[in-house]
């Protein structure tokens, strides 16, 4: 009876324990020598779950490690995670971890400039977390270590576009050969004026700016479009692209837009590069 008495004591005690773990949950250090064994029995959790909240695949552990002891941190932190989608470069050589946090079992590492594809991100103290897979690892790395594509894309498109507007404000200024100022300018002097006024230091003549620059097999604004043969054989005059065929550039008696399908500059055509 005494036995009994004991057995039902143990069970009650065992059950509101699990239960006070599912509301608040904690973590235990693993110490020199501890196996999931030990640890399942001083905290009264199965192997199975510590496995299954952890996402150990062997029972292999080592100093030091923190594991989740309870189902609610795995819960919780299902939940404070929300939907971000984005696609980002790792900034350097970093690793991904099972969890948000940098006491989690590392389970991936990815190279410096390696892409990645963002599902979900989750704060955690100062710091956010996202949510990436690489090749069939699921895993969490800090945001910082991460730089978005997107934006970069949107900063390039802007600057551009900023380029662009700055050009389109000078059309009508008198054309004079050497000239590099509002009083009047050449070819290359009206894109290094515009490009300065939209924050990037430009070299100073046509050959230059074409060292300078990349070629590109599709053009979009703000890239350059060169000519070749104009008043001297080679590489002799640059403009402005500034998209539906057009570009902006100091020509003729002013600087002005002109469309690429004029019949003098069609056959003048060399190629559009992008600085």
């Amino acid at each position: 009876m005494r036995k009994i008495a004991c057995s039902l004591l143990l069970a009650g005690s065992l059950a509101f324990t699990m239960a006070t773990s599912n509301v608040e949950a904690s973590t235990h250090k693993v110490q020199t020598g501890e196996s999931l064994w030990d640890i399942s029995k001083s905290n009264q959790v199965s192997i199975t779950n510590l496995k299954k909240w952890n996402n150990l695949k062997s029972d292999s552990l080592y100093p030091n490690q923190v594991l989740q002891t309870s189902a609610k941190k795995t819960n919780s932190a299902s939940s404070n995670a929300t939907k971000k989608i984005g696609t980002f470069k790792a900034k350097s050589n970093v690793n991904v971890r099972s969890a948000a946090g940098t006491t989690n079992k590392i389970v991936a590492k990815v190279k410096k400039g390696a892409t990645l594809t963002v599902s979900q991100q989750k704060k955690l103290g100062n710091d956010v977390w996202f949510h990436v897979k690489v090749n069939k690892t699921s895993g969490w790395i800090l945001s910082s270590l991460l730089t978005s594509t997107n934006e970069s894309t949107s900063k390039t498109s802007t600057a551009s576009q900023n380029v662009v507007e700055q050009a389109m404000k000078l059309r009508f200024i008198p054309y004079i050969f050497g000239g590099t100022t509002k009083k009047g300018f050449d070819c290359s002097g009206f894109v290094q004026y515009a490009f300065k006024q939209s924050g990037k230091d430009v070299s100073r003549t046509t050959l230059s700016q074409f060292a300078q620059s990349k070629k590109v097999a599709s053009p979009k604004p703000g890239d350059l479009v060169f000519f070749q043969n104009t008043y001297r054989k080679g590489i002799s005059h640059v403009g402005i692209y500034i998209g539906n065929n057009k570009f902006v550039h100091a020509g003729g008696k002013q600087s002005q837009v002109t469309s690429l399908n004029n019949s003098y500059w069609k056959s003048k055509l060399h190629s559009f590069k992008r600085l």
